[in-house]
């Protein structure tokens, strides 16, 4: 069997054969001996969120942490002395957990209305606990923010009070006491190695609920530990690589969210096609807004800048017509609702797809809820702050010397109209099709998760001296189709 090292090659030759595309592709190196370098393998353990744990279509599940980008990782490093790596695996390939809200079973593909659409199963079981098969070595909690890793109790299943929750079931499953943390249980381990992917919750979940839930709030950029991502992740790194300390360890960065499926899918101006006579009803239907717009204008209550924006308006033929959304940042107008059509600098989120229907005349005769999109002001704040999580990220791990991923660089790559070669199969951030992403549109198929585990083997080896091989990521699962 090959073994595959090193990074992404741009060969002359082979960039015009691939027209111009960014390729990795193996490097036959069986006659190279695997070794840690200055690391040790021996007892590595990965935290992180749900991209650590292996979650993937909408949930955890099984076979999906069976190809997790750690498990992948772990299996290269028991080549150069790495020691055992359990999960705290689901109890079925399904999902979920019955009895708590917002817990469902994993998305299929099924044929619906003569259309291939994903579909939500239902949890499958109850919430387990699996405390007694640990400790753990992949402790990615899903739904966690940097904030929680170092949080008491986020394993106390008391604290799962679905109106003032203070716990995590993913953690309540494995934490060793109810009181613990999921730092405290992984020092415990005594770990030589650690990987940590940590802060795409601390604003992922304010982009997915398109700014509307004010329970996913941005998480301030600066503030005390336990409140502000900077300090928080600088004391997290404190934590798990003391000054002294011989453990080695490497982080990654925070992906751009906006570059996912989730918020690409669908376009920002998505009608077109509207015939002459379904032109002529929508705009009768919003003559009365615009003439409140009108005179809202001719007093002075919006400028003139807003009522263009404000001013709705859609045309038949091919030309693309903006979604009619509620946008809650437009100036309130007593008797106005704030409605106005979505521009290219909106992101109009994937969950919209099932209300951007004739038959459900979302976008058009109904206006979108908020939830539905990020909007330009909206998207502008998730940007703004990934920008600064990732320059702590970096600062976080130069001040310890550890290797650094540049994740969000990678995606950004897979997210390119070229995507991502490997040993002849292209992969994109193209929803369903790309075959990286799963059918939740935020997180990765296997293969993705093998993309994702060669970026961190590469950096691991590039600081550490180390000759881990790297995945085959066509080995491992993509999208399932009926």
């Amino acid at each position: 069997m090959k073994k595959i090292i090193m990074s992404t090659i741009a060969v002359s030759a082979v960039l015009f054969t691939l027209s111009s595309c960014k390729t990795d592709f193996d490097t036959d190196v069986k006659d190279i001996q695997v070794t840690s370098g200055e690391a040790d393998f021996s007892r590595y353990i990965s935290l992180g969120n749900s991209l650590t744990a292996g979650y993937r279509d909408g949930t955890l599940y099984s076979s999906g942490q069976s190809e997790s980008y750690p498990s992948m990782i772990a299996g290269q490093m028991q080549l150069a002395g790495g020691g055992a790596f359990k999960q705290p695996m689901m109890p079925n390939d399904v999902g979920g957990f019955t009895g708590i809200p917002g817990f469902s079973g994993k998305l299929t593909l099924q044929m619906v209305n003569g259309s291939l659409v994903p579909v939500e199963s239902a949890p499958a079981a109850a919430l387990d606990n699996v405390t007694a098969g640990g400790p753990y070595q992949n402790m990615g909690v899903p739904g966690a923010r940097v904030a929680h890793l170092l949080a008491d109790g986020y394993g106390n299943p008391a604290g799962l009070n679905p109106l003032a929750p203070t716990a995590n079931p993913y953690f309540v499953r494995f934490a060793s006491t109810p009181g613990t943390s999921v730092v405290k249980d992984a020092l415990k381990q005594d770990p030589t190695f650690i990987s940590l992917w940590i802060g795409n919750n601390d604003v992922l979940l304010y982009a997915t609920s398109g700014g509307a839930d004010p329970n996913a709030p941005i998480t301030p950029v600066d503030g005390p530990v336990g409140v502000g991502f900077s300090n928080t992740y600088a004391f997290l790194a404190d934590q798990l690589f003391p000054a002294g300390t011989k453990r080695k360890g490497v982080v990654a960065n925070i992906p751009t969210v906006t570059n996912v499926p989730y918020f690409t899918r669908v376009p920002a101006m998505p009608l077109t096609g509207l015939t002459d006579a379904q032109v002529n009803q929508l705009n009768t239907g919003y003559a009365t807004y615009n003439a409140g717009l009108l005179q809202a204008k001719s007093l002075g209550a919006i400028n003139d800048a807003e009522y263009q924006k404000r001013l709705i308006k859609f045309t038949a033929g091919a030309v693309a017509n903006g979604a009619v959304i509620v946008d809650k940042d437009l100036s309130t107008v007593p008797g106005l609702p704030k409605y106005r059509q979505t521009t290219v600098k909106d992101l109009i989120l994937l969950p919209a797809s099932k209300v951007l229907t004739p038959q459900a005349g979302g976008g058009t005769s109904v206006p979108l809820d908020d939830k539905y999109v990020l909007t330009e002001v909206e998207t502008a704040k998730v940007l703004t702050a990934t920008t600064a999580y990732n320059a702590a990220i970096r600062k976080a791990a130069t001040d310890k010397n550890l290797a650094f991923v540049d994740m969000d660089a990678k995606m950004k790559e897979l997210n390119s109209q070229s995507g991502i070669i490997w040993d002849g199969v292209r992969y994109t951030a193209a929803f369903v099709t790309g075959g990286a992403f799963s059918l939740d549109g935020v997180h990765l198929t296997g293969r993705g998760y093998g993309i994702v585990a060669n970026e961190f083997i590469k950096t691991i080896n590039m600081r550490y001296k180390s000759t881990l091989p790297q995945v085959n990521p066509s080995k491992y699962s993509g999208v399932t189709f009926p």
